[in-house]
């Protein structure tokens, strides 16, 4: 009798594994203003690490609605995937030890990537864009700069698109094989101007080429597939800004430009 045919494990995606495979908490990050646990989650036979944001566990902000901050960073990995650029880690919404949170897949940064510098010069070097002033204790003060890299030059359209209030260094994750990765989206697409950043080098510049095509798509998707996708996430206004703000740089065909109304740096800015 010949050996019964070996069917080959199903593959399982990211997406699934984090939506339903088992939460284990492994531990959690202290210095986070809102609960963050470091997870593993494991569903047929795959295991990673991944992050759990419960919303129970979110500090009441005065200018979002209390409860939201989990749906906002799951909206704002829709919205990069919509792109193409893959700027967020797999993000979903589920339950979890203690309640409905937010489940993102752990990025290991890896380092030797710099993206951010303290120099003392009045103008950046090639290869660098000035963000400002920065103190640096004793009354001196130093340029703080970030580099001039085509990944965070795609970050700053989408941070610019999703209205992102909390754009740190910290929030920056260079991962394997020159990708990099924006994290931390809990305070995004507020209806009105938030945008907060430290990725203003290129304010006023034109959009490369390759950004507008991608707000072209992005037009289009967010009167379709991604805004079905989005409606359970954010409110109908914030939707309508979001598509306001794509037009917008589409019209201007600049990045835009700190408005004077809101502080344009996010503190600490790491």
């Amino acid at each position: 009798m010949s050996a019964p045919e070996r069917i080959p494990p199903r593959s399982v995606t990211t997406a699934e594994l984090l939506t339903r495979g088992e939460l284990t908490v492994r531990g959690q990050i202290r210095d986070a203003s809102n609960a963050v646990l470091q997870c593993s989650v494991a569903h047929e036979g795959q295991e990673v690490l991944c992050v759990y944001k419960p919303v129970r566990g979110e500090r009441p902000l005065w200018d979002f609605p209390d409860g939201t901050l989990a749906q906002r960073e799951v909206a704002a990995y829709e919205v990069s995937e919509a792109t193409g650029w893959g700027l967020v880690p797999p993000t979903v919404l589920r339950d979890g030890p203690y309640g409905e949170g937010m489940c993102q897949l752990w990025i290991e940064g890896v380092p030797g990537s710099e993206l951010l510098a303290l120099v003392d010069a009045e103008e950046p070097e090639p290869g660098w864009k000035a963000i400002g002033l920065a103190e640096v204790g004793d009354g001196k003060t130093a340029l703080l700069v970030h580099a001039d890299d085509e990944r965070l030059r795609r970050l700053a359209v989408l941070d610019a698109v999703i209205n992102n209030a909390d754009r740190k260094g910290g929030h920056l994750l260079p991962g394997a094989e020159g990708r990099l990765y924006g994290i931390d989206h809990g305070v995004t697409f507020n209806a009105e101007n938030k945008l907060r950043t430290l990725l203003w080098g290129w304010a006023g510049e034109p959009l490369t080429g390759e950004a507008v095509d991608v707000l072209k798509g992005l037009r289009e998707a967010l009167s379709g597939e991604l805004a079905t996708r989005l409606a359970p996430l954010i409110t109908p206004a914030e939707l309508d800004a979001t598509r306001a703000r794509v037009d917008a740089l589409l019209d201007s065909g600049r990045h835009p430009e700190p408005s004077g109304e809101w502080p344009a740096i996010p503190w600490p800015p790491v």
